[in-house]
């Protein structure tokens, strides 16, 4: 039976539908997009909050303390890891100074083995004492200006000026690690070829001694070795050059290499 009271003319689609409206999948789109984009803005916020509070927190120990804190018994320099370096690179600096911090040991270990061996009645032992007295005063303070403290200011800064210090000296201090384990008598080292002399001639207490000093250099070069590597890899990563120190050696001079701004 026909429906006589149907509109013939009617439209099938809803008068209620807004054809300007944008499809579903597009508003949706949309959507994760703007909530991404709020999420990075809040993201970046958040960054922003924990910098000033670090640098908050940063300028109240200044005011306590001052600002140089190193050496601990006569400060003449800042050196703070966890304020300095950024902290994804901390860890490192972290190793290299507790490295640093085992070439004072083996320096003073090396130096008392020395004074076994001269007390031990070899020919070598004065040479031997002289020489580690004079590594113990200098050595700390050179290797600590010339490459622990360039790498230290290379990643806080990331500068390639000082990487390629770090590399020059630092390769230097490797060399003269693996000098020192060899233990040649008469240049003030009681490496290997000393301990084994002292073994032989059963000098016990001058053989154990220059056995530590030994494995305190072995580390040290072995540290170097790796350390230098890694410091190498992330120079290339970070696109630093030959040219680019040029240029900041000639726009800041050597004021650059000793100061931390």
């Amino acid at each position: 039976m026909t429906d006589y009271h149907s509109n013939p003319f009617a439209s099938t689609h809803s008068l209620d539908t807004n054809p300007f409206d944008d499809p579903p999948q597009q508003s949706a789109n949309a959507s994760a997009e703007a909530a991404a984009r709020l999420a990075e803005v809040r993201r970046r916020e958040e960054d922003l909050e924990r910098r000033e509070r670090e640098l908050t927190q940063k300028a109240d120990h200044i005011r306590r303390h001052g600002r140089n804190n190193f050496p601990p018994f006569f400060p003449l320099i800042f050196h703070s890891i966890p304020d300095e370096i950024p902290e994804t690179s901390r860890p490192l600096i972290t190793r290299l100074y507790q490295l640093w911090l085992v070439l004072l040991g083996t320096l003073v270990i090396n130096m008392v083995a020395c004074i076994f061996i001269l007390i031990s009645g070899a020919t070598s032992g004065g040479s031997d004492l002289g020489a580690s007295l004079g590594y113990l005063i200098f050595i700390p303070i050179c290797s600590f200006l010339l490459w622990y403290r360039p790498i230290y200011n290379g990643y806080m800064k990331e500068q390639a000026l000082y990487y390629y210090f770090y590399f020059f000296f630092g390769g230097f201090h490797l060399l003269f690690s693996l000098y020192m384990i060899v233990g040649i008598p008469g240049t003030g080292s009681a490496g290997l070829i000393q301990t084994i002399r002292m073994f032989s001639s059963h000098t016990w207490a001058a053989a154990v001694i220059g056995l530590i000093a030994t494995i305190g250099w072995s580390v040290q070069g072995l540290g170097l070795a790796y350390y230098y590597r890694e410091i190498y890899s992330h120079h290339s990563a970070a696109g630093h050059t030959m040219e680019k120190a040029k240029t900041e050696l000639a726009s800041h001079g050597a004021k650059a290499y000793f100061t931390r701004g």
